[in-house]
């Protein structure tokens, strides 16, 4: 199956994105972190691409692909445009994941909060993917930066406390419960709180991505 990496993404809008970074970064600073955040992710992808001919990637929009810094990215990175469903977290990666399965690709749906994921990162959930039904890099805080189905997989995503610490093991419950084969590859941090500026600032090549402090 043709691989396709799919990112989901907000548009970077003061108090509208990284909110639980304000009290750190400020409303404009979030807003800032998130930014880059999406453009490394978006660097990270051409890079996967380059060793990937076969490799599509899309951008997926919140609200809507039509805010400028979208339209720039697509310019930049020559990444197709996808708006985000309607729904929870889980119907909205559901419904993306489904929209490639359907087009005969295979899907590898990630965030932007993860910059240590890599290319060969990427490859690896795929790999695991051609093997099992379902495959995911987990994230440090108990939920995940990365899922490729191979198949559909009913439920996955259902009754999920997204954005706590029970996502992954309430994903695993799932899988099981209805006989689907689960691969996990890693564990990754990712950049959530106030906290995790610290790891990032103390990678060498990645604290670039921190903004200044902005009251706006």
């Amino acid at each position: 199956m043709r691989p396709r990496l799919q990112i989901f993404a907000r548009a970077p809008v003061p108090g509208e994105c990284k909110t639980r970074m304000i009290p750190a970064l400020g409303p404009g600073g979030a807003a800032a972190l998130h930014e880059n955040l999406v453009r490394h992710t978006l660097q990270t992808a051409h890079r996967w691409r380059a060793r990937r001919p076969d490799g599509e990637v899309e951008l997926w929009c919140a609200p809507d692909p039509d805010h400028r810094f979208f339209a720039d990215c697509a310019r930049e990175f020559d990444v197709a445009l996808r708006s985000q469903p309607q729904g929870d977290l889980g119907a909205r990666m559901w419904l993306a994941l489904m929209d490639s399965l359907a087009s005969g690709s295979l899907p590898l749906l990630v965030g932007t909060d993860c910059p240590w994921l890599d290319p060969e990162a990427l490859d690896s959930v795929l790999r695991a993917a051609a093997r099992h039904d379902c495959a995911f890099i987990p994230a440090e805080d108990g939920g995940y930066v990365a899922v490729s189905l191979a198949r559909a997989v009913p439920e996955l995503f259902a009754a999920v406390d997204w954005g706590s610490e029970r996502v992954m093991a309430q994903t695993r419950r799932r899988a099981a419960r209805v006989g689907a084969t689960l691969a996990e590859v890693g564990r990754l941090p990712d950049v959530d709180d106030p906290p995790d500026l610290q790891r990032l600032r103390a990678d060498a090549t990645l604290a670039h991505l921190v903004p200044p402090v902005s009251s706006t």
